[in-house]
This record gives C-alpha cells, structure tokens and sequence, in this order.
C-alpha cells in the first residue's frame, strides 16, 4: 500500500514539477524561459555555455531515465547543477542556509503544453530567502549571469 501510494506521489510530483508556474506570486521565485529547442538540446546548449564561462558542473540529472528506469513514465526533464565556489562559499558564509540552493540548479524540461522551458531560482528571490544583506554583489552578478546563459541555452 505504501508502495502504490509512493509510486502515485512520484507521478503527480511529476507531472506538476513539468509545468510552468501559474502563480504569479511563484514568478518572483523561479525565472522560467521558453525554449527554441527540444530537452536534450537546450541542455547541451547550457551545458556548453556554462563551461564556456569557466564554471564548475557539479552533475546532470535525467529526471525522465531515472522515472523510466522504476519504470514510471514522465515527460523529458533534465536537471543541471554548476557554479562557482569563488561566488558561493563567501555567500554561505553570510547565510549558511544558502548551502541549500546553492549550487545553482537549472531544470531543462516540456511542460504540460509541449513547450519546452528553462527554469531557475531567481538569484533576487534567494537573497530575500536567505536573508543576505551585506554580500549582495555576488547575488546581482548570478542575474546577469543565469539571464545570459539561459539566453545561449533556448535562443539561435
């Protein structure tokens, strides 16, 4: 019974993470892009863009192999966790809590409608989360950062 009730709750967790968020108060959370290209593409496209700015690629999570290989179906979704220690550790020295959504993590999926989207925390969002009010700087240069990868990752 647990198993089936586990099973089930995968699945909706599923099906809500791969779609964009309706509420508006969500919009100032999570920064969400269309895409040009399908999952795999747009996520090789980040991939090489993060490495062409130098940052550190922590790991790549197939979300929809790892349901497929508990044989659970979901649609493309691919997570990618990178940064840079040089902008996080002086951030999780202020607020150790950041240790949380730091890395940065960018999920690369299709939504509910077909289309394919980017996501990631928006960096203005964790400074309020976290309560960071001395070591901002590192916070604003992640915008501008995220903003131009994201930009290489879903855009000809």
């Amino acid at each position: 019974m647990i198993g089936k009730f586990i099973t089930a709750s995968v699945a909706v967790a599923s099906l809500v993470a791969c779609t964009p968020p309706q509420d508006p108060a969500l919009n100032d959370s999570i920064v969400t892009i269309k895409s040009n290209f399908d999952v795999e593409t747009t996520m090789d496209r980040l991939e090489q863009a993060v490495q062409d700015k130098s940052l550190r690629i922590f790991a790549r999570i197939d979300h929809a192999a790892n349901a497929k290989a508990m044989d659970l179906q979901m649609r493309p979704s691919t997570l990618l966790i990178f940064g840079s220690p040089k902008i996080g550790s002086p951030l999780m020295r202020e607020a150790p809590t950041m240790g949380l959504d730091l890395p940065v993590k960018a999920l690369v999926y299709e939504g509910t409608d077909g289309q394919v989207y980017l996501s990631y925390n928006n960096p203005a969002y964790l400074k309020q989360r976290h309560n960071v009010v001395t070591n901002t700087a590192p916070l604003d240069k992640m915008t501008k950062a995220l903003a131009g990868l994201s930009t290489q990752a879903t855009s000809e």
